[in-house]
């Protein structure tokens, strides 16, 4: 007879949530998110790690800023990819109806899950919501999950910048997309 025993694992608790403020906790496991994405190259903009205070210092700017939604994607409680919504400021009366996404990313330890289709379902629920008809994204080309995962979802690629972003000395292509959410909200009547 056998002293070994039949473990049984769980499934990982998966979580999407708009965060309006950071505990310590969550901001460390936000910063290490990360840092991880930064270190797979798919950093939003930082191509390297900046000081770990510069980057906790963005993280509390942005939930402070009434013009960023910041939504967080957990696994098993802990923080591992985000996306947020950036609002037309008060002078754009004409874009009014549209919002950003910006940041989308979830850190390599915790892909695989439906993470990042969670986040940008969140993130269009909560601009639908609010009463925003479109949202706007760009990515860099190198981005190809990233931009797989837009497309199936519905967004339309309007562009491509030709000198979007310079990585290891190599410029490369940034492709813009839309999505309407609120299609009504664009029907003109006769």
């Amino acid at each position: 007879m056998s002293d070994r025993k039949n473990i049984k694992t769980l499934p990982p608790v998966l979580k999407v949530e708009r965060l309006d403020e950071l505990n310590l906790g969550d901001l460390n496991d936000l910063s290490d998110a990360t840092y991880a994405a930064i270190e797979s190259g798919g950093g939003f903009g930082w191509l390297r790690k900046p000081e770990r205070d510069v980057l906790e210092r963005y993280w509390q700017g942005v939930v402070t800023m009434p013009a960023r939604v910041l939504f967080v994607a957990r696994l098993d409680g802990v923080i591992c990819g985000t996306c947020q919504l950036m609002k037309p400021p008060p002078n754009n009366e004409a874009q009014s109806f549209s919002v950003q996404l910006t940041t989308n990313f979830v850190a390599p330890w915790a892909r695989g899950h439906g993470l990042a289709k969670m986040l940008l379902d969140q993130a269009e629920s909560s601009a639908a919501e609010e009463g925003y008809s479109v949202i706007n994204l760009d990515v860099r080309e190198t981005m190809t999950a990233a931009i797989n995962l837009y497309e199936k979802h519905g967004y339309i690629r309007i562009g491509t910048h030709p000198y979007y972003a310079r990585v290891d000395g190599n410029i490369l292509k940034g492709h813009y997309y839309y999505k309407l959410i609120d299609p009504k909200a664009f029907k003109q009547e006769p």
